[in-house]
């Protein structure tokens, strides 16, 4: 005969479950759905990513892993809401550079701790930007666009998706790094801004690989440059800024799943580990390429070593450029 109450049945359980070998705890995660929160809108980038992450480790796990889209303040309300979560690997975020790396030094004050709060599982991609021109303007290097912009301070213009945006902020560092001076001009957007290059209102524009691909091959703008470390697959005779006179220029969007900080080691391992070998596979990689996006899929050291060291980069370029959320 069975003495044991149904509360005192549950509470046993429980324990056991607690003391249960972690090995066991990593091997039957998950048990129930885990939820991805993508801080923007369908479509976008982080979206994009969210998705993409979300059906390889349902095929993997058998079990649901959906994408719960909580927008607003720049990413950040959904981000804060990850951090708050419980450390259960459940509730994931798809962090980016923006949010963890740019977002908190635009704002006095944000929900969240970029690297105290969060236990970062893997860099899923990375999205490479290229400088483009008009083709009235003058210049066919990067080399020759500075030179221009000496000679002709604060009169070229760059259109950019708005402030703090990585359009914005390639540009401010080619600005810092190379001692010139452009001017300005944010829109609601990258496709207003492109708009604004393709008739000429603008001279140039930090601009996803991706979005910039058909307007060059067009011959409607001209690519001086990558911005990324290493040249694309998509435009693989174009050097990289680094290489075309201004060493150490590197300026990428990147995205990547991040847990609550206490999220046991054991699930991190496992996250990772599927990840990386779902994501990695040959044909995702193609696709994602397509997409105008690198497969990164770096260990959770390393990503947390990334998000430290953006963190602070960013942050001084923030500053001296006196950049302010809109």
């Amino acid at each position: 005969m069975n003495f044991i109450t149904p509360g005192i049945h549950g509470t046993l359980l429980a324990l056991i479950a607690a003391h249960a070998p972690a090995q066991d705890r990593a091997t039957s995660y998950p048990v129930k759905t885990v939820r991805i929160i993508a801080g923007s809108a369908a479509g976008a980038a982080v979206d994009f990513n969210a998705r993409l992450a979300a059906q390889k480790l349902t095929e993997a796990f058998g079990q649901s892993v959906v994408v719960e889209q909580r927008t607003g303040a720049s990413g950040t309300i959904g981000t804060e809401y990850v951090a708050k979560s419980a450390p259960d690997g459940y509730t994931l975020a798809l962090g980016s550079m923006a949010t963890l790396c740019v977002v908190p030094h635009l704002y006095a004050k944000i929900g969240y701790d970029p690297v105290r709060d969060f236990a970062p599982v893997t860099m899923l991609t990375a999205s490479p930007f290229v400088v483009d021109v008009h083709p009235s303007i003058p210049a066919r290097t990067i080399k020759e666009l500075i030179a221009l912009a000496k000679a002709n301070p604060g009169k070229l213009t760059f259109g950019t998706a708005g402030a703090g945006s990585v359009s914005h902020l390639g540009i401010e560092m080619l600005k810092s790094m190379a001692g010139v001076n452009f001017l300005h001009i944010p829109y609601k957007g990258v496709a207003p801004a492109m708009i604004s290059l393709l008739g000429g209102e603008t001279a140039l524009m930090y601009d996803p690989v991706l979005t910039s691909l058909p307007h060059v091959k067009a011959g409607k703008i001209r690519a001086l440059a990558v911005g990324s470390s290493t040249r694309t697959p998509l435009l693989p005779e174009l050097p990289t800024v680094a290489e075309s006179g201004v060493p150490g220029f590197e300026a990428s969007s990147w995205f990547g799943i991040v847990a609550p900080a206490a999220t046991p080691r054991e699930i991190i391992t496992r996250l990772h580990a599927t990840l990386v070998k779902t994501i990695g596979d040959k044909e995702v990689s193609q696709r994602l390429q397509s997409q105008g996006m690198e497969p990164v899929l770096n260990t959770p050291e390393q990503f947390a070593e990334r998000i430290k060291t953006d963190l602070p980069r960013w942050g001084k370029l923030v500053r001296a450029a006196g950049i302010k959320p809109e």
